[in-house]
């Protein structure tokens, strides 16, 4: 048997993964072939609302190679409405939301008719011959004025555009607060609609077993256990007759947290024809069909001392559901909702949250869910704040953070924040910026009048991860629990099987998992393999999102190996003939203290077990061990994002010149992994601020709906990053881990338009609405210089 030598956790390992990834050797869900596959194509409706009179499909079942067609009525019966889990009021607005439209289309691309072929193009050829008839009504868009008396309305059966108000007050009367105020700063921000843009596409694949009634089912999810009790309950299918399954599944950011309709769709004609039914959407459906992130008003409000110090925050969100509820739609601004004080101190806070219905595609999670928009409502005025004092925006962040030695601590929105040093991070990030030589270059820059100016943006931030808390999630009004579920697998031969709850899609959960065993067993870490993303394989589990999958999972397994090595120790202790007390445990070896020569590993354990010849007496033959991890507390990571942009203002184009962020994110299990989770958030940070916008015109048509025309950064458009970290571990889970998946996204943003408009308030330029292109740039200083 091998012995572990060296700790894995803390290592930089090569991810386990990769190898099978980039040479092809994996299942996508577009990829699988089956015997008799027939493919489903979708028709969507072309305007934004309108009522279905007429849908007529036989024309499409006339041509060659089409073998049914279904309008919504004909799917209608067997299939109910697409679930929403959580209702964050007890008076929120819920109006049904079926799989295909039946007599009303609510925004451009609600499906309206479905055609099933036994090729994928003849399928998609197929649509143009169904024939539909519509009456048009009005499209809602304004989020302002959709509340209004006299408004159109999405859903005319509920009476309102009004989904929800969720208010949130603590500390002291904001109104009182205020009046003692030396200044009071309001400022209104945009959350511009965004496109999940993941490299794999969504695609579903429905092999039924009619003989028996069951069925299983191959999805781009995140959430394979979720999807499938959400499945069983819109199509009736008993849960114990479904299987889901997550193969290769390449990136989600939050769009593949989802119960959509197509999965919904393929199950139910599945299930009618008898036959396995593949769905997989192109580039531009998805942009109509996939759930958008952010899209929200924030009217944010500050008031402070001449001094500095934060007296109280206030905050109004208007937060756009779209359509219709899918399954987090309307608590994803509510997550933001305790993010909006950030780090700082201060005696009031007071927001409130209004959703309200439109005529475009719902939103859900994007990488975040809610906490960027707050990271950036509240460092973009701090910012503004800073320059109304004449102090400089980190000095005003330093005078109102929390210290070191104040935690764990009670912030003003109700939660506890249980380590970090906002200080220590600080330091480091300005130093790798050299923050001081940039300053002296802008002010020597403004004095020459050079058209080419230089700003520097300041991210400070917090966040909540690790989703999880099932009694908080409770109080919240969320559908479901935030445990995580892990088991092991000693195999007789000495090998080790994880079996995680935990789905992956591209986090490198199978290298995090393996190293985290293999520490805790002491075998070596080609040893482990872990089970993942399929319901049979891995019964028990929440899935993976909002910044979880360590601070849960991962402690799950730890403590399910902890566990393993506790019953270890009784097999062990009766084969050496001592007290279990007696026993030390290092690098997989169980020895006598004081007779070293007296010893034997976890994997002779393992087979001993297996063969059960000589057991203590009572004990089943096995040391596996599982355990389901609920945490009492979430999780905060924290950090310091600094931005150096270039602007010209004869053009308005902003070059990001340099960009350094240092991170804690408690204890780190893979270096590398960290590292490139840091990136890709930046990135995506960097893309709100910079690029990309879901944008509608006047009828409610999206205009940006090809990649052509949403504009996703690539890797030239984005500088090197310099990163770093420091490490306060969390309290909240055994590994310590904070949590990194979202970090980088929830900094940068604000970081970057901060140094945007840094660059430009000379000018007299105080806000440039997202994204921050050439010509809204531009547009921002004609606007200051009249």
């Amino acid at each position: 048997m091998t012995e572990a030598t060296e700790r894995e956790v803390g290592r930089a390992r090569l991810r386990k993964e990769d190898a099978r990834l980039v040479t092809g050797q994996t299942t996508w869900t577009d990829n699988i072939q089956l015997t008799g596959l027939l493919h489903l194509a979708i028709l969507r409706s072309p305007m934004a609302h309108a009522r279905v009179d007429r849908v007529d499909v036989s024309p499409a079942l006339e041509r060659p190679g089409v073998v049914a067609a279904f309008a919504g009525r004909d799917l209608a019966e067997g299939l109910g409405s697409l679930p929403c889990a959580w209702p964050v009021t007890e008076d929120i607005v819920m109006p049904d939301h079926p799989p295909v439209a039946v007599d009303e289309v609510r925004y451009a691309g609600d499906p309206v008719a479905v055609v099933v072929a036994r090729d994928r193009y003849t399928a998609a050829d197929a649509l143009e011959a169904i024939e539909v008839d519509y009456t048009p009504l009005p499209p809602v868009l304004d989020l302002e004025a959709a509340l209004a008396e006299d408004a159109p309305l999405v859903h005319a059966d509920k009476g309102t555009n009004r989904c929800y108000v969720w208010p949130l007050a603590t500390g002291e009367d904001y109104a009182h607060v205020k009046e003692r105020a030396d200044i009071v700063l309001t400022r209104r921000y945009r959350q511009q609609r965004l496109i999940p843009s993941a490299m794999e596409p969504r695609a579903v694949v429905v092999t039924p077993l009619p003989a028996s009634g069951e069925y299983t089912l191959h999805s781009t999810t995140q959430i394979p256990h979720i999807l499938r009790i959400m499945l069983a309950m819109v199509t009736g299918i008993p849960e114990h007759k479904l299987r889901v399954i997550a193969p290769d599944v390449g990136g989600g950011f939050g769009s593949k947290l989802q119960v959509y309709g197509e999965e919904a769709l393929a199950l139910a004609v599945a299930r009618r024809l008898g036959r396995p039914v593949k769905w997989t959407e192109s580039r531009s459906e998805g942009c109509l069909a996939t759930h958008h992130g952010r899209g929200m008003i924030q009217d944010v409000e500050i008031a402070a001392t001449r001094e500095g110090r934060l007296l109280g925050l206030k905050v109004d969100l208007l937060a756009d559901m779209g359509a219709y509820l899918m399954l987090v739609t309307p608590g994803v601004p509510i997550l933001g909702a305790f993010m909006y004080p950030g780090i700082y101190k201060m005696d009031a806070y007071d927001f409130t949250c209004t959703g309200v219905f439109t005529t475009r595609t719902p939103t859900d999670a994007y990488r975040g869910a809610g906490r960027p928009e707050a990271t950036f409502a509240i460092e973009r005025i701090m910012d503004e704040l800073a320059a109304e004092l004449g102090l400089d925006p980190i000095e005003l962040r330093r005078r109102n953070w929390i210290r070191r030695e104040e935690f764990p601590y009670p912030s003003i929105a109700g939660l506890t924040y249980d380590s970090g040093d906002y200080a220590a991070a600080t330091d480091k990030a300005l130093a790798l910026f050299g923050y001081d030589d940039l300053r002296a270059e802008q002010q020597k820059r403004h004095e020459r009048g050079d058209p080419v100016r230089l700003g520097i943006g300041v991210s400070t931030y917090t966040e909540m991860c690790g989703l999880a808390p099932s009694r908080v999630l409770g109080d919240l009004r969320y559908g479901a629990g935030g445990w995580e579920a892990a088991s092991i697998r000693m195999l007789p031969t000495g090998k080790v099987e994880v079996v995680t709850g935990t789905s992956p899609h591209g986090q490198g959960h199978v290298t995090s998992w393996s190293q985290i065993a293999a520490d805790v067993l002491g075998v070596p870490f080609e040893d482990v393999e872990v089970v993942h993303g399929d319901t049979k394989a891995a019964p028990q589990g929440m899935d993976t999102y909002g910044s979880r999958s360590l601070v849960v999972g991962g402690a799950a397994v730890h403590q399910a190996a902890v566990k393993v090595v506790g019953k270890a120790r009784k097999v062990a202790a009766h084969l050496l003939e001592a007290d279990e007390d007696d026993l030390d445990f290092t690098g997989g070896v169980f020895s006598v203290k004081g007779s070293p020569e007296a010893r034997t590993t976890i994997q002779e354990i393992a087979f001993a077990a297996f063969s059960s010849h000589d057991l203590p007496e009572g004990m089943e033959p096995t040391i596996n061990a599982e355990h389901v991890m609920d945490p009492e507390n979430f999780s905060y990571p924290h950090g310091t994002h600094l931005c150096a942009v270039e602007v010209d203002t004869e053009t308005g184009r902003s070059t990001i010149r340099s960009y350094v962020c240092v991170d804690d994110v408690g204890r780190v299990v893979n270096p590398l992994i960290v590292e490139g989770q840091v990136h890709g958030g930046v990135a995506q940070g960097i893309g709100q601020a910079l690029y990309e916008e879901a944008v509608y015109d006047d009828e409610g048509n999206l205009v940006s709906g090809t990649l052509a025309d949403y504009l996703v950064p690539s890797a030239v458009d984005l500088p090197d990053f310099v990163t770093d970290r420091t490490e306060t571990p969390a309290t909240s889970n055994p590994l310590g881990a904070k949590g990194v998946g979202e970090s980088g996204t929830i900094a940068a943003t604000p970081a970057v338009v901060n140094a945007i408009v840094d660059a430009l308030r000379p000018l007299g330029v105080t806000e440039v609405a997202m994204p921050c292109t050439p010509q809204r740039v531009w547009q921002a200083i004609e606007e200051a210089s009249a």
